[in-house]
């Protein structure tokens, strides 16, 4: 069987080369670009995020990483977003006051969680739904999460099983949404290149998806 492609999106954001190496491990062929063609041709596209939410929509857009994304997931591409990767994916985020759009993909808000201790950085459980691809034999593993900020709301809901977001949650001082698999885009609040062999366990599963 042919490895599958992945091209990791190379837009500035910190921790690609342990996203790389993680992919890696996972069975893909990985390429660490920029290139439109490529982010285009590549059957996976892996959107990295460490910083701040204001931060990584600015790379994004100084690359065209934001059109990049919008057209993979209107051509039914997958993409996997992780960490601000994933909270970008949302309507906008609020951090330190500042209000910034984001991608849009889904109507909620990032902010920062209430919580006694900030960031929220270490291992942590996840509930996710029964029929989730992503968390399929990994299900009841600890995963790590390094992040203040997080949506805590979800509204979207499909028509049917073969459309219906799977949201899987997470708590730290109130509940977050810790993943989703959302059709062609899913997301994970935390790093699964940082998780040991849940983290690649995961990746397996969505690289086998593609």
């Amino acid at each position: 069987m042919t490895a599958k492609q992945v091209v990791v999106l190379d837009y500035g954001s910190g921790n690609v080369h342990s996203a790389v190496k993680a992919l890696v491990a996972a069975g893909a062929e990985v390429t660490l670009t920029r290139d439109p063609k490529l982010v285009a041709e590549a059957d996976g596209l892996f959107v990295p995020g460490v910083g701040a939410f204001d931060a990584v929509m600015q790379q994004l857009r100084d690359v065209r990483g934001d059109e990049m994304i919008d057209r993979r997931l209107a051509g039914g591409r997958p993409v996997l977003g992780v960490c601000v990767g994933q909270q970008v994916m949302f309507a906008r985020g609020i951090e330190r006051g500042v209000d910034v759009e984001g991608l849009g993909q889904w109507p909620e808000t990032v902010h920062q969680l209430k919580a006694d201790v900030l960031p929220h950085m270490g291992w942590n459980t996840v509930d996710a739904p029964e029929d989730s691809t992503l968390f399929h034999g990994i299900e009841h593993e600890r995963f790590y999460f390094v992040h203040s900020y997080a949506a805590t709301e979800w509204s979207i809901e499909g028509r049917g099983a073969a459309t219906r977001p799977r949201v899987t949650w997470a708590e730290h001082g109130e509940r977050f949404v810790a993943a989703v698999e959302n059709g062609p885009l899913c997301t994970t609040q935390f790093h699964p290149e940082k998780s040991g062999e849940a983290g690649i366990q995961l990746l397996r599963n969505w690289i086998a998806t593609l």
